[in-house]
């Protein structure tokens, strides 16, 4: 017995060191190669198979020690290993490009290049692409196809996550040829090794629920742990000014800021839709600056300013040069340059030791010089042929287009320039009311409502997320130190600190759901689609489950301030203003969603319980009960954060396979999330591994453990690259 448990996990071990080294070395010699020489070699699969083998010989000796729960959560686990395998020896793939007028064809390639055979033939009738209302960013790709079978046709509709099935064949829009008059079709046909794989999921799933409800079980027994009797919360409260001064010295000029104000309440083409110009403005001046003000100036303020009176902008020491190279050649000390120390010896750089920095100080550059020269500013819509478009004060129009409407859009700016020298702004806002109207009228239906366009400006002028963010941490790192003291002393704490240290946690939570309430409105789909959007999910989650779990758990309270800070630090770090733009096509599907919230809430609870590792390190030596206590709840944070990170990790397997036609894909951010399941289920196992029920190793692990989750999210995104890293 004890040799088949060393087996098994030694062979656990082994398929962990595999795919590890499996993602670095896809780093360096590409995903064909990795593919061919270890996902799909049959050393690999063998090693899977032996594991799998050993796996169930070592559950079916152990059957009378386990609860029903458990038992199907490993049988179910052996299923979807049986349905992988199952997909390795009789699953096919490919892809099969049609072009419109083509004769039907019944050949496409394999993922090796090999030509196969359908049992029937394709040819494509009618292929189009949807847009997004009024823009031309696209909403679906639709391709609409025929079916020839001997003496039978079928028509069928292929887009993005709606397939064609037709005898086992499956067909997935891929891409399309850019004159639009063809269309790449993925092709899969796995008859067995789907259903085999789903009906594990299936029981994955209702095992992970009888889990969690199960009264003898081992998560209910720990909830009722006398361990955690006399556990007491508090903590305290640091108040600290985060809101920078006013600075003393005098702004360049700019507009008055009711006039900017209209100005940024115009509608723009930007990020490939239709949002107020004060979303550029935003943009626009953090991209320069770093941050969304100036000296006081709002970023509509800091827009009109480079526009109308770019003369003094232009020595405004406001363009933040991040690179020392690029300070360099810039002849520059501090971290902001003015637009005169532009030079020729950083536009010609050609050097290799910091490209990307001086690349972005040469994008500075331009961006400037794309808003001073008007091709930034598209705010003229015309329609052509019943599309709707929309051009700049600079673009060339096209002949059809009405003389009257012409110049209306070669020379509104012109004369808003004169005015603003004028200082007429009586003039100048009946001007801008003007422009709005003739946006409203060219746009029709397809015109952002206002409620839609009013909450954009809401979003815009609520820039409080880095003070809220460091405001949280520091909160937390005190509380932290604090809970740990009164922890050693045996002290009940303060009655004014238990009250005021969830009140700011609420506060933290409502802020961060309208947030995320606005941006989801504003984008018209659920805010998860890209790094700063799930690591605000992230901190949101963070304080929803402090506030629901405070008064259970000690440590929960510092730790959700830390978690939701850090994440909302990163976010702010990653990309200090996001954009706001239409989804691709292919993730418009619900299930994305549901599978981006199970895995941050997963990512959530690892954290609360890597720090709940730390305190109980530190609580070791002189406190054990302590450390003990610690220990328990850890344990039952494990349970939650391990069953969503499964759930999470299945349910992006179905949505994959409706997308993209297969369920598993050795992506980086794949292989890693599987990782981390692998590591962190281990901790699940205290009867076979006796060395998790010794607080010390427990902490320690949790606490190492958490590598894999910053590997996940992190590492794969900036360092190891694949499908997953556009978050």
């Amino acid at each position: 017995m004890k040799l088949l448990k060393r087996i098994t996990f030694v062979l656990l071990a082994a398929i962990l060191c595999v795919l590890t080294a499996a993602t670095i070395i896809e780093k360096e010699f590409g995903s064909p190669f990795v593919s061919r020489h270890i996902y799909q070699s049959p050393t690999f699969v063998a090693l899977w198979l032996t594991f799998a083998l050993s796996a169930a010989i070592y559950l079916l000796r152990r059957r009378r020690a386990l609860r029903p729960a458990s038992c199907l959560l490993h049988i179910a686990l052996l299923i979807i290993l049986c349905g992988a395998f199952v997909t390795y020896l009789t699953g096919r793939q490919g892809s099969l490009h049609l072009r419109l007028g083509d004769k039907p064809t019944s050949v496409y390639l394999d993922n090796e290049g090999r030509e196969e055979q359908l049992p029937f033939a394709v040819a494509l009738e009618e292929f189009h692409i949807e847009y997004y209302p009024g823009t031309r960013a696209p909403l679906d790709f639709v391709s609409c196809v025929t079916l020839i079978d001997g003496d039978q046709t079928r028509s069928e509709t292929v887009a993005m996550n709606r397939i064609a099935r037709y005898r086992g064949y499956r067909f997935y829009q891929s891409s399309y040829d850019s004159d639009g008059a063809g269309t790449r079709l993925s092709v899969a046909h796995d008859p067995w090794g789907i259903a085999i794989t789903y009906t594990g999921y299936l029981l994955l799933f209702l095992a992970m629920a009888a889990h969690l409800i199960d009264r003898m079980g081992t998560f209910r027994r720990l909830l009722h742990n006398c361990a955690l009797r006399g556990i007491g919360l508090g903590t305290v409260i640091l108040l600290a000014s985060l809101f920078p001064a006013q600075a003393t010295e005098t702004a360049p000029p700019t507009l008055p800021r009711e006039q900017s104000s209209q100005l940024g309440e115009l509608c723009v083409y930007y990020n490939q839709r239709i949002c107020p110009l004060s979303t550029l403005a935003r943009d626009f001046t953090t991209k320069l600056y770093g941050k969304s003000r100036y000296r006081g100036l709002t970023p509509e303020q800091v827009l009109a300013g480079w526009l109308f009176y770019y003369d003094e902008w232009k020595q405004e020491p406001m363009i933040k040069i991040k690179s020392h190279e690029a300070r360099r050649l810039l002849g520059i000390e501090g971290r902001y340059a003015r637009l005169t120390d532009f030079n020729r010896a950083l536009r010609d750089y050609t050097g290799n030791s910091d490209n990307r920095g001086v690349n972005e100080a040469n994008e500075k550059f331009n961006l400037v010089a794309m808003l001073c020269t008007g091709s930034m500013l598209q705010i003229f819509p015309y329609r052509l042929n019943d599309t709707l478009h929309w051009a700049s004060q600079v673009d060339i129009l096209p002949r059809e287009l009405p003389y009257e409407q012409g110049v209306f859009i070669r020379q509104s700016m012109n004369y808003v320039n004169e005015l603003v020298a004028k200082r007429d702004y009586t003039a100048l806002s009946q001007v801008f009311t003007k422009i709005s109207r003739y946006q409203q009228k060219c746009c029709g239906e397809d015109f952002p409502s206002a409620t839609r366009l009013q909450a954009e400006r809401l979003y815009n002028r609520m820039n409080y997320s880095l003070a809220l963010a460091i405001l949280l941490i520091i909160t937390g790192t005190a509380a932290f130190v604090y809970i740990c003291r009164r922890i050693t002393r045996g002290t009940p704490g303060s009655t004014l600190v238990r009250r005021l240290l969830p009140a700011g946690i609420a506060l933290g939570f409502i802020y961060l759901t309208i947030i995320l309430l606005l941006r989801g409105y504003i984008a018209e789909h659920w805010p998860l689609s890209n790094g700063f959007e799930t690591m605000q999910f992230m901190a949101w989650c963070a304080l929803g489950i402090t506030m629901l779990c405070y008064r259970r758990f000690i440590l929960i309270l510092p730790a959700g301030y830390l978690v939701g800070g850090l994440a909302m630090m990163v976010s702010m770090m990653g990309e200090s203003n996001p954009q706001i733009t239409p989804l691709m096509p292919v993730l418009t599907s619900p299930l994305l969603s549901i599978h981006v919230v199970l895995v941050m809430a997963a990512y959530t609870l690892l954290a609360f319980v890597m720090f709940n590792g730390i305190a109980g390190l530190l609580l070791y030596r002189r406190h054990p009960r302590q450390s003990e206590q610690l220990q328990v709840v850890g344990r039952i944070l494990l349970y939650p954060a391990i069953f969503a990170l499964a759930a999470g990790i299945f349910v992006g397997a179905i949505w994959a396979n409706i997308s993209w036609g297969r369920y598993w894909g050795w992506d980086p951010k794949e292989v890693w999330a599987l990782i981390t399941w692998l590591v962190y289920a281990l901790a699940l196992h205290t009867e076979s591994l006796p060395l998790f029920r010794k607080p010390l190793f427990f902490h320690g692990f949790c606490v190492a453990a958490f590598c894999c989750v910053l590997i996940t999210y992190f590492g794969v995104n900036f360092l190891l690259g694949g499908m997953h890293s556009y978050a």
